[in-house]
């Protein structure tokens, strides 16, 4: 009878039926998985969604006061002079609008980038920022100024505590702006403490990016007089850089700043540009500091990327100009920009950061807007400081000629025995393989345009003819009877080798071995068929992370004017993308049809311009690496053996029996 019964439970206990499948409402995705949504070392980034909010008033030209008191009792305020938010009802929600802010992800005023918009220019791109305060905190409570009246709400785990209430204003009330307290909560965060170092450099860094709006940090201390630290700078940029180089700059600082006029061009919203300071130092490591709409992007992106080629572009042509090159010496973007300490501020329309966290710009258009601008600034400063122009030369030969030296030494140590490359293979200039890319491309037509579109400096082109052999169950002594696989192997240098062995790879001549193949079905399968012939039969390339696969797009999306934004051509990898852009468009305001869809057919439709943009840049490209399965090299060996074994009908039979529902197949 008790076995029965046990029986009974277990069976109960697994059941997996309608009810297993649990919804997550509100803000509990947020408390479920916090490190989703924000850093959870500790709570610093979500007191700087307020103070990112209390910024945009500021940027948006809505008052010249941001102050920040850390009180004794654990909490944060944040205090702005902005408009207040809204705490009337919500026209569609029926919800005080405050409250919404507070506590629904992917509601604010940021997404409004009409022409009306109330935030043109802003940080917040995804709308959960406040929110996941809100849902991460004991206590977060809600003061709003605003048209002669004082609003006050509080929360709790992101819950109404204290519902609105509103009163007059009084003659000691100030006319308007929000101040927000926050109390966050110990349990999600590894430290409870705020790092006050990486505090007084955000605060110090939106009074730069600022001049003329004051910051202030208030730490008030038991039985103590507070702390209280001001910044207000009125040189911007320029002052910031100065103040934070370790070494003298070796020529004085190139700056400059310029934003899109209205009709000036229609590549580039009105508003959208950059401003920047950068100096050149012979030592000492480099200070780079870079922002979008205010927003400090520590891991970089693709405005970062703008300033690099901008000032590469003006100093290799100024260097050109005066003939100033050594015989022999080739120069990279790398040798101008590792001895550039900058600080760059970018105002983008509709930035794409990468996560939640906005750590990494990747908004593609970005590097474009930014090498528009610093280019011609930096040419036009180059030639009315022709001397200061020299000096920074001599300095980018050095470096060019360093890193030229320390390849050769690699070369050195290779053996001299080198075999005939193979004659359709267009090789790339440099013989460094750190930077070094091998692009394996479908067809003839798709590798001209990749041989017209590559950077021929650092990238080369081996177009294959039609579908590489299954290499799977192919003897390794046999492999280069097939004139693809042999030219790949010799244009890799690395010979065919198992698992268990220790090739030789001092022949190796790229870093990166990528396979670009359609993004269609044809594709997926030469894909396969290369991954196949990697895994099989040069299995430590794949182990030591050399083997990548590109990614190009499947659509191209041709798509109007709206509001400030521009026309633009916009890529999707797959219908995924595709949706997720036409969703975009439509809550940009873009009326139905307004824009054109074309799929590719395979690469060789690309133009050079394209395909380099979304495919070869290494600023805006995705390449994937291609690694062992999470289960390591057997699991993978036994899933390729069920794909690609000849003897292996009956169980691909029976995975399509399985899984075939699951495939969208592309007629």
């Amino acid at each position: 009878m008790t076995t029965e019964r046990s029986t009974k439970s277990a069976a109960s206990a697994s059941t997996y039926g309608e009810a297993s499948i649990r919804v997550l409402k509100g803000l509990e995705p947020v408390k479920q998985r916090p490190g989703m949504y924000t850093r959870t070392d500790n709570p610093l980034h979500i007191v700087q969604e307020v103070i990112d909010n209390a910024a945009d008033e500021a940027l948006a030209g809505q008052g010249k006061t941001i102050a920040v008191t850390l009180h004794a009792d654990g909490s944060v305020s944040v205090e702005d002079e902005g408009r207040g938010i809204p705490f009337g009802l919500h026209p569609e929600e029926g919800v005080p609008v405050v409250e919404i802010v507070f506590t629904r992800l992917h509601a604010g005023g940021k997404f409004d980038k009409g022409s009306g918009g109330a935030y043109s220019f802003s940080g917040g791109l995804h709308g959960v920022g406040v929110s996941v305060t809100n849902a991460l905190s004991t206590r977060l409570q809600v003061t709003v100024w605003r048209d002669g009246q004082v609003a006050t709400l509080a929360f709790s785990g992101g819950d109404v505590i204290e519902p609105l209430a509103v009163r007059k204003a009084g003659s000691g009330d100030r006319k308007r702006g929000t101040t927000v307290r926050v109390w966050p909560d110990k349990k999600y965060f590894e430290s409870a403490e705020l790092p006050r170092a990486e505090l007084v450099h955000l605060l110090r860094s939106k009074a730069v990016l600022m001049p003329g709006v004051k910051v202030t940090l208030t730490i008030e201390k038991a039985g103590k007089d507070a702390d209280v630290q001001t910044w207000l700078y009125q040189g911007g940029l320029r002052d910031y850089l100065l103040q934070t180089l370790p070494n003298d700059p070796l020529i004085p600082l190139f700056e400059g700043a310029h934003h899109a006029a209205a009709g000036e061009t229609e590549n580039f919203a009105e508003g959208e540009g950059a401003a920047w300071a950068v100096a050149f130092t012979e030592d000492g490591a480099p200070v780079r500091e870079s922002y979008v709409n205010l927003i400090p992007t520590v891991a970089g992106g693709t405005h970062e990327a703008g300033l690099k080629d901008g000032l590469f572009a003006a100093v290799k042509g100024f260097i050109e100009m005066h003939a100033l090159l050594p015989k022999g010496v080739k120069l990279m973007p790398e040798d101008v920009f590792s001895r550039a300490s900058f600080v760059l501020s970018a105002k983008v329309l509709d930035p794409q950061f990468q996560g939640q966290t906005k750590e990494r710009l990747n908004s593609r258009d970005a590097l474009r807007l930014v090498a528009t601008y610093v280019r011609p600034a930096m040419e036009l400063w180059l030639n009315q400081h022709v001397e200061h122009g020299r000096k920074l030369a001599e300095l980018v030969i050095r470096q060019a000629q360093t890193r030229q030296r320390a390849s050769q030494k690699v070369e050195k140590k290779k053996g001299s025995g080198v075999a005939v490359l193979p004659g359709k293979l267009t090789d790339c200039e440099s013989r460094d393989l750190t930077i070094n890319e091998l692009f394996l491309v479908e067809g003839d037509s798709a590798g001209g345009s990749a041989k017209m579109g590559r950077n021929k400096e650092f990238q080369a082109i081996l177009p294959l003819r039609g579908k590489v052999l299954n290499s799977w169950e192919v003897e390794r002594d046999l492999l280069f009877k097939n004139n693809e696989i042999h030219d790949i192997a010799v244009a890799i240098g690395v010979d065919p080798h198992g698992p268990g062995d220790e090739p030789d790879l001092s022949g190796l001549r790229y870093g990166k071995v990528c396979i670009l193949s359609d993004a269609d079905v044809d594709g997926s399968h030469i894909q396969v068929l290369l991954l196949t012939l990697f895994f099989r039969h040069f299995p430590k390339l794949i182990e030591r992370g050399h083997v990548h696969v590109a990614r190009p797009p499947l659509f191209r999306v041709d798509a109007p004017a709206r509001g400030k934004k521009p026309a633009a051509k916009l890529y999707a990898l797959d219908e995924g993308e595709l949706t997720a852009i036409l969703d975009k468009l439509r809550k940009e305001g873009c009326r139905e049809g307004a824009w054109s869809i074309s799929r590719f057919k395979g690469l060789g439709e690309m133009s050079a311009e394209q395909l380099w943009e979304t495919t070869l840049n290494p600023d805006t490209r995705r390449l994937l690496p291609v690694a062992w399965g999470a289960s390591g090299f057997d699991e993978t060996q036994g899933a390729l053996n069920k794909l690609m074994g000849k003897g292996e009908a009956a169980a691909r039979r029976e995975l399509m029996e399985l899984r075939g529902d699951e495939v969208e197949v592309d007629v």
